[in-house]
């Protein structure tokens, strides 16, 4: 029975043999799993296990654009506003020749007749009426190189370029200041609608004297100042120049220099002159 025995003794070999094999094949096995969990992975690089998931994209939002070189809306500055040109009376320039005068009218009361007769100006040509008026002129007839008429509707006749006016001494006594006002607006803007192409200038009523101021008659220097303001603002506001005569005939005081004076408010042959050289260095253009 030595042949069963070996049989059992080869048999148990292989069992024992194919046990070993086993364990080896399960050590393997193990030892590729501990790889696995533990090493780096040996799968392919285009593996969908190894790929990583892409983030989910946000399409950018553009910023706006600004135009090149054009400051945001914002920031903008305001332009200046345009400058408006001051008023003012008639400033000083060259003095001109007497023929300057040649197309001059000069309209006014007994001081216009005075500088007439004593300024030596022998040009242009006169319109004036003792005690005339802002109100007289368009309807008290007197006489006048084109007959015997009202000033205005002389002046109407008359072909000039320039027209020299001063008025308002004779006013004085009116109640108030309106009256004047409104009814020398009128005569200014009758002028002009007479004649659209010539310079109408406002003259300022010239001072009286100071023994003349003081004696308590509504013709002082006071009321006179009242008057030769509301002059200067319809030069403004109908943008006809202003002469500010009444500065060359005035003394330290504010009164009609007492030497250029006969009666305290009409001016003497000195005074007079002094009156046109004042035009001749005031010019005035369209």
């Amino acid at each position: 029975m030595v042949v069963t025995g070996k049989r059992v003794r080869r048999t148990r070999r292989m069992v024992r043999h194919r046990l070993r094999l086993s364990g080896f094949l399960l050590l393997a096995v193990a030892a590729g799993a501990l790889a696995v969990l533990s090493g780096t992975r040996g799968v392919a690089a285009n593996s969908p296990l190894e790929q990583p998931t892409p983030p989910k994209l946000t399409e950018p939002v553009p910023e706006p654009e600004e135009p090149v070189g054009v400051m945001p809306e914002e920031t903008v500055p305001d332009a200046p506003p345009a400058a408006e040109e001051a008023w003012a009376p008639v400033p000083v320039g060259e003095a001109v020749e007497d023929t300057y005068f040649d197309d001059a009218v000069f309209l006014g009361d007994s001081r216009t007749d005075g500088f007439r007769l004593y300024s030596g100006l022998n040009a242009g040509t006169y319109l004036y009426a003792t005690g005339a008026t802002v109100e007289s002129v368009f309807s008290k007839a007197v006489d006048t190189p084109q007959g015997r008429m009202p000033l205005l509707d002389a002046l109407a006749k008359t072909d000039c370029g320039k027209i020299y006016v001063m008025l308002g001494i004779n006013e004085l006594g009116w109640v108030g200041t309106d009256t004047f006002r409104n009814q020398a607006a009128k005569m200014f803007q009758r002028i002009q609608a007479d004649h659209p192409d010539a310079v109408v200038v406002i003259q300022s009523l010239l001072p009286v004297s100071a023994k003349q101021d003081a004696n308590g008659s509504y013709v002082n220097n006071q009321r006179i100042g009242v008057y030769n303001q509301i002059l200067r603002e319809l030069a403004e506001e109908l943008e006809l120049p202003y002469l500010d005569v009444a500065e060359a005939v005035t003394d330290e005081d504010g009164c009609l220099r007492a030497d250029w004076t006969f009666d305290g408010v009409h001016l003497n042959k000195a005074g007079c002159q002094a009156w046109l050289e004042y035009l001749r260095t005031h010019p005035v253009t369209a």
